[in-house]
């Protein structure tokens, strides 16, 4: 997740991606970093097979240095779209 001007980037986890993008977008915890930070604009996501195996991707990226989050955003969505109008509860 990012905001407008793609400054922030969030990494996170969860088993419904549309209802957590939907809480993101609502600042349904308005104290959390992403509606801090107005993050509401999702820019890359990847689907796994197990939550462990989500989780792992998760902590691994979130020690990646921002260039490298940068260079696989690029890589998946060079114009940064909102890929969250594409999804479906």
């Amino acid at each position: 997740m990012t905001n407008k001007i793609n400054s922030v980037l969030y990494i996170g986890v969860t088993s419904d991606l549309y209802f957590r993008i939907k809480e993101h977008k609502e600042k349904y915890f308005p104290n959390s970093f992403t509606a801090n930070y107005n993050c509401n604009k999702l820019v890359y996501f990847e689907q796994h097979s197990s939550i462990e195996e989500a989780i792992a991707k998760e902590k691994q990226m979130k020690n990646w240095k921002r260039v490298w989050k940068i260079s696989l955003i690029n890589s998946a969505n060079p114009e940064w779209n909102d890929l969250s109008e594409g999804l479906e509860p």
